[in-house]
């Protein structure tokens, strides 16, 4: 891990202005966030295939829709709480229903919007959109996977929900790394625990693998920057091979990353996993780091929990 930072949502919008330039099909919608989302970017270089919507988060799902049926490939941009949420409805029965080819790339989401507080503090809308049949969903944990995943997801034909933060975080992976959606990443072999991360948190989980080693607890940290579908190969493998489970989300625990192993432990192989996210309550108002650390998903909660 570098020691130098970047928001996903910068890297978004760079690797959107790299996207353009090979397919002429690609459209950028955003809601009056564009400086936020870092859709700017593109539409600064594309300005022809850039509409902004307005505060009308529904419009901007509805016209992505309609874009996809004439043979473009929208890429519909505002924070999480305002896609997954007010969206809802118009992502449901617009896009899902009739697999559209709409990529919504949803940025702010988590805690670590910070000051913004619990209003703008998306925490649902992982459970939200992986239980939306014929959505694919990922969650990048840094520059290099975010932008593998903003060109990977042109590729595939469907809705897609892709989920980015507001906070700079570390530079995981070098540019020689290969993803695959559906495929975690496993980063150590230590067979004293498994955590499994995705977004942010990864960074958080290796900073914890690195402080463990120095007190002689050797882990493995698992990416999971595909929710669904799920990786449920790598997700049993670990149940076998290690003796505890933990998974860590900037997202509530009902419904998200740490739901999801749950139920595939439970049909695949039956095992203990601890659950570290946001315990059914909202978000608070705070520094993103220090709302990290509040509800217990930084790096130091993990030592904690896996030396107790």
């Amino acid at each position: 891990m570098k020691n130098e930072t970047k928001a996903t949502r910068q890297s978004y919008g760079e690797a959107l202005v790299e996207l353009g330039k090979k397919n002429k099909n690609i459209v950028v919608l955003d809601a009056d966030l564009s400086g936020a989302t870092k859709t700017d970017l593109f539409a600064k270089e594309f300005p022809d295939r850039f509409f902004d919507m307005g505060i009308s988060e529904q419009d901007l799902m509805g016209t992505s829709a309609g874009l996809s049926t004439c043979g473009k490939i929208p890429y519909a941009s505002t924070f999480a709480v305002f896609a997954a949420g007010r969206a809802y409805d118009q992502i449901r029965n617009s896009i899902c229903y009739p697999k559209l080819n709409v990529k919504i790339c949803a940025t702010h989401a988590g805690v670590t919007v910070g000051e913004d507080g619990a209003t703008h503090q998306m925490l649902e809308d992982l459970a939200l959109m992986r239980n939306l049949p014929n959505m694919t969903v990922l969650s990048t944990s840094d520059d290099t996977q975010t932008k593998w995943a903003v060109e990977e997801i042109s590729k595939i034909h469907g809705p897609v929900y892709l989920r980015l933060a507001r906070l700079a975080t570390p530079i995981i992976y070098d540019e020689n790394q290969e993803f695959k959606i559906g495929k975690a990443i496993q980063i150590g072999e230590g067979t004293d625990a498994t955590v499994f991360a995705t977004g942010v948190t990864v960074s958080e989980a290796i900073k914890a693998k690195e402080m463990l080693k120095e007190e002689g607890i050797d882990i493995r940290v698992v990416d999971m920057h595909t929710i669904k579908p799920i990786d449920k190969e790598i997700i049993v493998k670990c149940a076998k091979e290690t003796k505890r489970l933990i998974s860590v989300e900037d997202h509530s625990i009902i419904g998200g990353l740490g739901s999801q192993i749950a139920e595939v432990l439970v049909e695949e192989y039956p095992t203990k996993l601890e659950r570290l996210g946001i315990k059914d309550t909202f978000g608070k108002s705070g520094k993103a780091n220090e709302l990290l650390e509040y509800f217990k998903i930084d790096a130091k909660s993990i030592v904690e929990n896996i030396k107790k």
